[in-house]
């Protein structure tokens, strides 16, 4: 749907949301990750998370797939408490829904998404693990933390493979998948990677999809590459989320922007969660720490997942209507999931205007007052991109909430 206009990271948890300062991206070894010691906004002591690569080194001789975590987070992250989790799960959970993910793949077998991934021959083997880290934001029951659960956690999941075994992208198994996903009859087609020229196949492929019912959500933009400060990246639109009718998802940090260093692009129609963000990985029952284009894009299918459950009669352009007239005002359109589940819409010529909030309010976080109680933290978080692995820096401080016509899932510090 298109508006108008078209290593080893440190995880800060502390009393209340975190909310993060994306400062310049720095370059960083393909191979190795220093530690960042952060502390908690709160003064209290961080938590250790290996970050989630988006890809892996294409120049190694050899492929060497992330390794298990070892470390465990104990609390929900400010993402699951940005979107309202805890309080949309009472409303729905997107069962009976299948989510196709387009990424690196899916293991089958993850914590938290047992019995609930159909992965077939190379789809199965998620050698990067960025894959399963987006299915358990998507549909992951968070195990024996419950409040790291996924947006719809009673959702299935379709695992394709968009990339090869490193991450790298490709316009032919993007397009294949799609169709594939189109074949299986899934409620939902998220794409968490995106293409910087348009395909004729894959245009048709996603044209096939829509027509058969599908709601496809797709990244914005691909994840941006390690550059100087000095380098400028035009505008420009990215594929399949340029076709029409795809809702196009961007990341964003607590404060409701785009990181520093994302590539720009006019065709944004909302933004979700980012930055900080923690899920599983394909090896062990640990956690990661990741963020990026893809994640928001994952949050952004979940979402979908919920709406198709709790709206089986409504066709997927009304889905997509759904998600945007929700989703909270800004300069970019920020993804609420509990009021797309439960907001009333008027008519569809004027949604903004016949909108009328369910019984319950709906919760929208002000993060914009960043950096005045406690002053800044930083994170490493280690993402990878055009195969090479960026360090992105973020800046965490305890943030002064201010409701804004609902109250907040949780009353300061929230345990897992």
């Amino acid at each position: 749907m298109r508006p108008p206009a078209r290593g080893t990271t440190r995880l800060l948890y502390g009393a209340g949301l975190a909310a993060a300062l994306m400062l310049p991206a720095a370059v960083a070894p393909a191979q190795a990750a220093p530690v960042t010691r952060t502390p908690a906004a709160d003064g209290a002591k961080g938590q250790e998370l290996p970050g989630m690569p988006t890809a892996l080194d294409p120049r190694a001789e050899a492929v060497a797939c992330t390794p298990a975590s070892k470390e465990k987070a104990k609390k929900q992250d400010w993402s699951r408490q940005r979107l309202d989790l805890d309080r949309l799960h009472r409303h729905s959970t997107g069962a009976g829904v299948t989510v196709a993910l387009v990424s690196t793949g899916v293991d089958p077998g993850a914590a938290g998404l047992k019995g609930r991934v159909t992965a077939e021959g190379e789809a199965a083997d998620d050698c990067v693990g960025h894959g399963t880290f987006l299915a358990g934001l998507i549909a992951g029951t968070g195990t024996t933390t419950p409040r790291l659960a996924g947006v719809a956690p009673g959702a299935k999941i379709l695992a394709l493979r968009g990339t090869d075994r490193r991450g790298q992208p490709d316009p032919a198994l993007v397009t294949a998948a799609v169709r594939a996903a189109t074949a299986a009859k899934a409620d939902v087609i998220a794409v968490a990677v995106a293409l910087p020229r348009k395909d004729t196949a894959l245009t048709r492929a996603v044209a096939e999809a829509r027509k058969a019912g599908a709601v496809v959500v797709a990244a914005a933009t691909p994840e941006p590459p390690a550059r100087g400060s000095g380098d400028e990246i035009p505008s420009r639109t990215y594929w399949p989320a340029g076709e029409p009718g795809v809702l196009a998802v961007a990341d964003m940090l607590p404060a409701g922007t785009r990181p520093d260093g994302a590539l720009p692009t006019g065709d944004v129609d909302l933004a979700a969660p980012g930055a900080g963000v923690v899920s599983g990985g394909p090896r062990g029952s640990g956690h990661y720490l990741g963020g990026g284009v893809s994640v928001a894009t994952a949050y952004a299918a979940g979402a979908a997942a919920v709406v198709r459950a709790t709206h089986p009669d409504e066709p997927a352009d009304a889905v997509t209507r759904r998600l945007t007239a929700t989703a909270y005002p800004a300069d970019l359109p920020q993804l609420d999931a509990y009021a797309a589940v439960t907001t009333v819409l008027g008519d569809p010529a004027a949604p903004a205007a016949g909108a009328e909030r369910a019984a319950e309010p709906v919760a929208v976080r002000d993060t914009s007052d960043t950096d005045r109680a406690t002053g800044r933290a930083t994170l490493f978080v280690l993402l990878g991109s055009a195969g090479v692995l960026s360090l992105l820096w973020a800046g965490f401080a305890l943030t002064r909430a201010r409701a804004r016509g609902w109250r907040p899932a949780g009353s300061g510090t929230t345990e897992g």
